[in-house]
């Protein structure tokens, strides 16, 4: 593989439903030149999600090698992550979602992720969604959702060294390491 050029090791990628967000990650993993993992979060409980899954596959071309895990972020991430590979995290929101229907400490999974990217910082997008800027959601639970999914955000912007907003396909930067 060639050298890469990338200014960051870890970058924090943040958008809302079909803002582009994910094919900005795939973007800056592929000008990156390195070896492209992806570490896919999410599972096909229904035929909806099936097909979400499948688009997302249509995205990637067979240079990329994939890792799905729903639970074990940081484990994984400890275990695959190296200097000459970039892993792409598709997504921080649906993983989130997976800690708290199963009952798992999210607050502890998410500080183990933010320790492994400061302590690891190798070549690493995180893609997430931006929750809080909708409307407050209806019930307790959504929003006890959206007020963790937006502290989790917060501690991983803080543990990265890039943050990028995407809008309508637009990378607006939030943070830079440069």
């Amino acid at each position: 593989m060639a050298e890469t050029t990338m200014e960051w090791r870890t970058h924090l990628v943040l958008g809302g439903a079909r803002s582009g967000k994910t094919a900005f990650g795939l973007k800056l993993a592929t000008d990156s030149r390195l070896e492209k993992w992806m570490v896919a979060t999410a599972e096909a409980f229904d035929p909806e999600m099936e097909q979400r899954i499948a688009l997302h596959r249509a995205e990637r071309d067979e240079t990329w090698q994939v890792w799905e895990e729903p639970i074990d972020l940081a484990g994984v991430l400890d275990q695959i992550s190296r200097p000459d590979r970039i892993v792409v995290v598709d997504c921080l929101t649906i993983w989130l979602s997976n800690l708290l229907l199963r009952e798992i400490d999210h607050a502890s999974e998410v500080a183990k992720l933010a320790a492994l990217v400061k302590e690891k910082p190798l070549p690493l997008v995180l893609v997430s969604n931006e929750l809080g800027m909708g409307l407050v959601p209806e019930t307790s639970l959504g929003r006890a959702f959206r007020d963790s999914h937006g502290r989790m955000n917060q501690t991983l912007a803080a543990a990265c060294e890039q943050v990028t907003f995407v809008a309508a396909g637009l990378p607006l930067v939030l943070k830079s390491k440069a």
